[in-house]
């Protein structure tokens, strides 16, 4: 899909080119028009200026073929590289998040050992305590 939106940019901006360099071909070809040209000057040099005008217009032509192709290019590349950074990062997430989870599930075993340990060991105090205190009252009792 992101490739479809590059191609779609870059078809834009073909027709964007193309259509500038019709109409300022258009508008440089009329301004030397005979019939609408005021200028007093000899025939040689009326196509002097025709010549002018057209090499002018095929250099701002190329012009902005090269502009729009170096548009295309540049954004082809920059999506490129965006496209490896968002997958750069996306990788590096999920090993921290593998990390993060391996951590979590060791320190979780850790914590129910201990857990179960000291409940272990509190069941038995408890009981030697008790076991204690029925001895002292059955001695008590006998005296």
């Amino acid at each position: 899909m992101h490739l479809w939106g590059d191609r779609v940019f870059c078809m834009a901006m073909k027709t964007n080119s193309k259509i500038s360099a019709m109409v300022l071909g258009v508008a440089l070809a009329s301004w030397a028009i005979p019939g609408w040209s005021q200028s007093t000057a000899s025939p040689q040099q009326d196509s002097g200026v025709k010549h002018d005008v057209k090499k002018a217009g095929t250099k701002t032509a190329d012009a902005t073929k090269d502009a729009a192709h170096d548009t295309a290019h540049g954004t082809k590349v920059a999506a490129k590289d965006t496209a490896h950074g968002t997958k750069k990062v996306a990788h590096t997430t999920a090993k921290d998040t593998k990390t993060v989870g391996k951590d979590t599930a060791t320190d979780s075993k850790k914590a129910a050992h201990a857990t179960a340990s000291g409940t272990k060991k509190v069941f038995h105090k408890t009981a030697s305590t008790t076991k204690g205190a029925v001895d002292g009252a059955k001695d008590g009792s006998h005296q």
